[in-house]
């Protein structure tokens, strides 16, 4: 494995160190689990395009875009709310 550096302001270097440390992990290995459990905007994209097709061939859902936008708008509204936005 190929080592990097990279640049972040410290207050963000020392609060991984504390998150890290916090799950009794280097910073090091804290990154890498972090890096291997997200997804990025493409792996999120294809996953949701097969859970679409999958409800589509289970019951037939398949909404469009206005009705995706809406649910997404009403999702937004709860989870602030849920923050007490």
């Amino acid at each position: 494995m190929v080592d990097a550096n990279v640049r972040i302001p410290a207050e963000t270097r020392d609060r991984l160190a504390q998150l890290a440390a916090g799950e009794g992990m280097s910073l090091r290995a804290y990154l890498a689990r972090l890096a291997d459990t997200q997804l990025t905007p493409a792996e999120r994209a294809e996953r949701a395009e097969r859970a679409r097709q999958k409800l589509q061939a289970w019951n037939g859902y398949n909404p469009d875009a206005e009705h995706v936008r809406r649910l997404d708008a009403e999702l937004d509204r709860r989870l602030d709310q849920a923050a007490g936005l």
